[in-house]
């Protein structure tokens, strides 16, 4: 990662709160939608991914980002997962639709893996890994592992 994606993250880590809101509000439509993407491979594991701009105490989650005006969600889960690991997937049934912090809805849609090779984007993403639904790493959280106990096995 270069020096400016360093810096960069650790203005964004320190801002936290308000001043985060803020600076997202300017680049977001009025309601931001943040889609969740639960990837599977063929195995039934499911990608988690540690991120660089979340809480350091819960850095672990599924591929995650806010939808562009006009999205489909669907889309969100295939554009995030490419821009974040490389991997291409093909975005199936959603899992979840609910109202999330201040003035965010929260979509969650399960996608299969359908090829790509895994290469993470190092400014968002410091760890890719496949894991067992039931054996997922400390630091997930805690909506993602919600969101994942309460799925049907593959």
């Amino acid at each position: 990662m270069t020096t400016p994606h360093r810096l960069i993250a650790a203005v964004w880590r320190r801002l936290r709160g308000s001043w985060q809101w803020r600076i997202l509000r300017l680049a977001n439509a009025t309601f931001m939608v943040g889609v969740t993407g639960v990837v599977r491979d063929d195995a039934g594991r499911v990608l988690v991914l540690r991120h660089r701009l979340w809480n350091p105490a819960l850095p672990w989650g599924l591929p995650t980002g806010f939808a562009r005006r006009g999205e489909e969600f669907g889309q969100t889960v295939v554009r995030e997962v490419k821009e974040e690991t490389g991997l291409d997937v093909r975005p199936g049934r959603l899992l979840r639709l609910r109202s999330g912090f201040r003035l965010r809805l929260e979509v969650a849609y399960e996608a299969q893996l359908v090829g790509g090779e895994l290469v993470v984007d190092d400014f968002e993403i410091l760890e890719a890994r496949w894991c067992d639904p039931g054996d997922l790493p400390e630091g997930l959280q805690p909506s993602h592992r919600e969101l994942l106990t309460d799925l049907p096995r593959a």
